[in-house]
C-alpha cells in the first residue's frame, strides 16, 4: 500500500471499506468487530494509528511486533473469529508517525465474532445476530455470489485424498513454524478453514466444493465440477494446432505443479539479481499467472482454460464471475478475489499472493523478464497476456529498480559483461532457489526442501550435497533436529 493511497483514505474519512482505530500501544476488542463486518459486506480497509477525524496519532513503534502477532493469532483463534482469516499488518509511514494497515477482502462465508454476526454500514459496524431478516440476506447474498460454497452432503472424507491436506499442511509450516495449522489433524483443518459447512438457508451441512476441488479425488472432481479443466498449448512452430498439448483436470494441488512444468519447460529461465537477491523471475511470472487461472475462475460454466506459450507472448483465459470491465491498472484497483476459500488457502500455503500483491509483483517481474508490461482484461472471460521476448536477454541485475542486464549485442540500461550460456544460468537459479528456500526456513529436511521446491528427493538431495561441497551450506546438527546455515551467498 502506497503513501499517496493511505493519504486518500485519511483524506476521505471513515465510511463502509475504511476504518481507522487509534491502538497506539494495544489492539481495540472492535477491530475484530469490524474485520467481520468488511468481511461478510464489501471488503475494507483497516488503519490502525489513526483517530476518528483521521488525523495520523501513530502507533508506539516498540509495541509494533506484539501488535502484529497479537493481530494474526487472533485472527486464528476460532473462539474469536470464526472461520480463522489470514492477514498482516503492513507499515507505513505518514507525516513522521507509523501506521499500521490491512486490506481486508470480501469472504465467501459468514464471519463471526465471538459468536456474533457483523454487518457493515456506513461507518459502523452492526451486530445482525438476532435478526433472522438480515442473516437471511446475508447468507443469500454469499451463497450466490461464490460457487466455491456449495455443499455437497454425500461427499465424505472418503471421497477426498487426505494425504493432500497433511501435504498443504507441511507446506504452511515450511513457511511459518508456527502456523495455527500445525498439530491439527486432516478433519480438524478441513473444518478450521472454512471447506466443511453449514448452510443457514437451506440446512445442508458437508464439504463444500472449494474442498472437492482442493483435495478431491479425480472422479469426485469431474462429477461434482464437469466444466473444470484447464488446456495448456505451446504454439511456436505449428501456430494452427500445438507443439505440445497438456490437459489438466486434477485437484488444484497438482494442477499448479502441472502447470508450472509446462511452462517451465517451454520458456527460459534467466538468472536475476534484483536488490542483490538471486531470483528466477520466470517461476514468479508462472507462479502469479498459474495462481491467478486455478483460483480466481468462475467453475459453475463449462468453459475450459487455457494457457498458451507462443514464441513472444503468454496468453491465458478462463471463464470470469466480473464486477468490472476492462483493462487492471495495478495502481488504481480493488482487489476482487473470486474465490475467497480458494484464494486464502493458496496463500497459506505459498503458492499464492492475496490478489493486490500477486498483480504487481506480475507487472514488476514482467517488465524484467522481458522489457515490457502484461495486460490484464476483465470481462466475462479473464485474459492475461504476459510478453516474454524472443530470447535475447540474457542475466542481469536490478538495483533500485534500474534494470541492468547481458545480452549478446551490448549494453541496455547498465553495464555489459558478455553473454551468459542460458543453461549455466539455469542451472545457478535452480541452485539459488534451494538456498532461498534454506534462508526461510533454515529447520526444513531435505525431503520438506524437495516439496517446497517442487522437485523430487533425489534432485534435492544432489543439488543439497553440490552447495554442501562448494562450502556455501553446512547442516548444523542431526538431520532430524538440526538446521542449515548459509555460509556465503550462492
Amino acid at each position: 500500500m502506497t503513501i499517496e493511497r493511505i493519504r486518500q483514505f485519511l483524506s476521505s474519512g471513515e465510511g463502509l471499506t475504511i476504518e481507522f482505530k487509534e491502538c497506539v500501544n494495544e489492539l481495540s476488542n472492535s477491530i475484530w468487530e469490524t474485520v467481520c463486518s468488511f468481511s461478510n459486506r464489501y471488503g475494507g480497509n483497516l488503519i490502525l494509528g489513526v483517530n476518528d477525524n483521521g488525523e495520523p496519532i501513530g502507533v508506539n513503534p516498540k509495541a509494533i511486533q506484539q501488535l502484529k502477532k497479537n493481530f494474526t493469532n487472533t485472527l486464528n483463534n476460532p473462539q474469536k473469529v470464526s472461520p480463522s482469516l489470514f492477514l498482516n499488518l503492513s507499515e507505513v509511514e505518514v507525516d513522521g508517525c507509523i501506521l499500521l494497515h490491512v486490506y481486508v477482502p470480501v469472504s465467501s462465508q459468514i464471519q463471526l465474532c465471538s459468536g456474533r454476526i457483523y454487518d457493515r454500514n456506513e461507518d459502523g459496524d452492526f451486530d445482525i445476530t438476532n435478526s433472522s431478516e438480515l442473516v437471511a440476506q446475508l447468507a443469500l447474498r454469499k451463497s450466490t455470489a461464490y460457487t466455491e460454497r456449495e455443499i455437497f452432503p454425500y461427499v465424505t472424507e472418503n471421497e477426498l485424498r487426505l494425504d493432500l491436506v497433511e501435504r498443504a499442511q507441511k507446506m504452511a509450516i515450511a513457511l511459518n513454524a508456527d502456523h495455527p495449522w500445525k498439530g491439527m489433524t486432516p478433519t480438524e483443518l478441513l473444518r478450521n478453514t472454512g471447506l466443511y459447512e453449514d448452510d443457514w438457508r437451506t440446512g445442508k451441512r458437508g464439504y463444500n466444493l472449494a474442498a472437492i476441488l482442493l483435495f478431491g479425488c479425480d472422479d469426485v472432481i469431474r462429477s461434482c465440477a464437469p466444466g473444470y479443466m484447464t488446456d495448456a498449448l505451446l504454439r511456436k512452430e505449428n501456430i494452427d494446432r500445438y507443439d505440445d498439448r497438456l490437459i489438466v483436470g486434477t485437484n488444484l494441488i497438482d494442477a499448479y505443479d502441472q502447470l508450472i512444468d509446462f511452462i517451465s519447460k517451454h520458456t527460459l529461465d534467466r538468472f536475476f539479481l534484483v536488490d542483490n537477491q538471486r531470483v528466477s523471475v520466470r517461476s514468479w511470472i508462472a507462479r502469479e499467472l498459474i495462481s491467478n487461472i486455478l483460483v480466481h475462475r468462475e467453475y459453475s460454466k463449462g468453459f475450459m482454460a487455457k494457457i498458451v506459450v507462443e514464441k513472444d507472448r503468454i496468453y491465458a483465459e478462463n471463464w470470469n464471475r466480473s464486477n468490472r470491465y476492462g483493462h487492471i491498472n495495478p495502481d488504481d484497483f480493488t482487489p476482487d478475489a473470486k474465490n475467497p476459500l480458494l484464494a486464502w488457502f493458496f496463500v497459506n500455503i505459498g503458492r499464492a499472493d492475496w490478489m493486490g500483491s500477486g498483480i504487481r509483483n506480475l507487472y514488476k517481474y514482467t517488465k524484467i523478464y522481458s522489457g515490457g508490461e502484461p495486460e490484464l482484461i476483465e470481462g466475462d472471460i479473464f485474459k492475461t497476456i504476459i510478453p516474454i521476448g524472443n530470447g535475447s536477454y540474457g542475466s542481469g541485475i536490478v538495483n533500485n529498480g534500474t534494470l541492468q542486464y547481458r545480452t549478446e549485442d551490448g549494453q541496455v540500461n547498465g553495464q555489459v559483461n558478455g553473454h551468459v550460456n542460458e543453461h549455466v544460468n539455469e542451472h545457478a537459479n535452480r541452485m539459488s532457489d534451494i538456498v532461498t528456500i534454506l534462508k526461510l526456513n533454515p529447520r526444513l529436511t531435505i525431503r520438506q526442501i524437495a516439496a517446497e521446491a517442487n522437485i523430487s528427493y533425489s534432485t534435492a538431495r544432489r543439488r543439497i550435497d553440490e552447495l554442501k561441497n562448494k562450502g556455501i551450506i553446512e547442516r548444523i546438527g542431526s538431520d532430524k533436529t538440526g538446521n542449515w546455515r548459509i555460509i556465503e551467498a550462492e
